[in-house]
């Protein structure tokens, strides 16, 4: 991911009237074939190095991207955060509640520092319409969201085991911490927030072959479907929400989708036709969907004409828009073109740390409310 940003940051004239233009100027990784692999392809770089305290000591750098796995989040997030630099992080900011609450307490301590964490689907274009019709209030009464992140790559068993089917790596959560974030994202923005829970959590893998090729417990959960009894602040009336993030989903590539049903409107969008936009509008009479196909529609504008198609790289470039966009403007230019929020995050924190609970004792948990 820290090479998507470079290639976003290379190609920043492809975007318009942005307040300003990010320059990597250092790279900081354990590999020096990583480190090379920047410093051959970025010119602006005058920092490589395999000590992030040396980063974070260096005076050109104004913000930092930091993708690391989950057990060096509350180390790493909170001493970029007192050294002075803006952060977008990766999810889940913390390998459990107790590392995001001290995260989260570093934010407050250090008010100046802008602290985003990272999440791109809502960047589609088809994504920022069905925010629009969020904002306009087109859904009606809700009667229910459906929101998901598929992810395929390990329903092959002879994969060799990564850290994120280990705990000490990446934490109990196991797929909701690692990929949580994402279907979250745009419910939260709307202010979905659970109230409650009833989660189902599979380990379907139990074991895989380490780096010796002798098999080795899997300790993590593959797939998780969580149900969420919800309050739209629209209304004030509770619907249900699933919530489902899934490793090993057959057939899928990474597949984000969002559904929304209402009384008066209903839209949903899924990342395998990312173009795609089904909406169906109610005033009585006939109830039929319509398919929209979009074109590059984004909230951040850029040189390519609408009739092309949007895709990962200017998501990736749009949620990087966002960003820097929110830090010189002080506001994110509306709701839904906005990075998630440490606040987000630790309401994502608040509501994994319940499933996991679910789970374990087979019940409902509530969630309480957000404040």
């Amino acid at each position: 991911m820290g090479k998507e940003f470079a290639s976003a940051a290379a190609r920043w004239c492809h975007l318009s009237g942005m307040p300003a233009k990010p320059e990597i100027v250092a790279i900081c990784d354990v590999s020096e074939d990583v480190r090379s692999w920047f410093k051959a392809n970025i010119p602006s770089i005058r920092l490589s190095t395999g000590d992030y305290r040396e980063m974070l000591a260096d005076r050109d750098v104004e913000a930092v991207y930091c993708a690391v796995p989950h057990n060096l989040h509350e180390q790493l997030y909170c001493d970029i955060i007192r050294a002075g630099k803006h952060l977008l992080g990766e999810k889940p900011f913390g390998i459990d509640k107790n590392a995001n609450d001290a995260i989260m307490s570093c934010i407050s301590e250090h008010p100046g520092v802008f602290v985003r964490c990272s999440s791109e689907s809502p960047f589609f274009p088809a994504m920022q319409r069905l925010g629009q019709m969020i904002e306009n209030k087109s859904f009606g009464q809700i009667i229910e969201v459906n929101s998901g992140f598929l992810h395929s790559s390990d329903l092959n068993t002879a994969k060799a085991i990564n850290w994120k089917r280990m705990i000490k790596f990446n934490g109990e959560y196991g797929c909701l911490g690692d990929l949580g974030m994402h279907p979250c994202h745009m419910p939260f923005k709307a202010g979905w927030y659970p109230k409650n829970v009833r989660a189902i959590l599979s380990n379907i893998v139990r074991e895989r072959p380490g780096k010796d090729g002798k098999m080795v417990p899997c300790e993590t959960w593959d797939n998780g479907t969580l149900l969420c009894e919800t309050l739209d602040p629209v209304s004030g009336e509770l619907f249900p929400m699933t919530i489902k993030t899934q490793r090993i989903a057959p057939g899928e590539t990474n597949t984000w989708y969002f559904e929304v049903k209402g009384m008066r409107g209903c839209g949903r969008w899924s990342s395998r036709n990312p173009r795609r936009l089904e909406i169906l509008e109610y005033s009585g009479g006939l109830q039929a969907w319509q398919q929209i196909d979009m074109g590059w529609e984004a909230a951040y504008p850029g040189i390519t004409g609408g009739i092309f198609e949007f895709g990962f790289t200017d998501c990736i470039q749009q949620m990087w828009a966002a960003f820097i966009y929110e830090l010189m403007e002080g506001k994110p230019k509306s709701r839904f073109a906005g990075c998630v929020t440490p606040d987000e995050v630790a309401y994502s924190h608040r509501l994994f740390t319940a499933s996991l609970k679910s789970q374990c004792e087979g019940t409902t948990v509530e969630i309480g409310d957000r404040n």
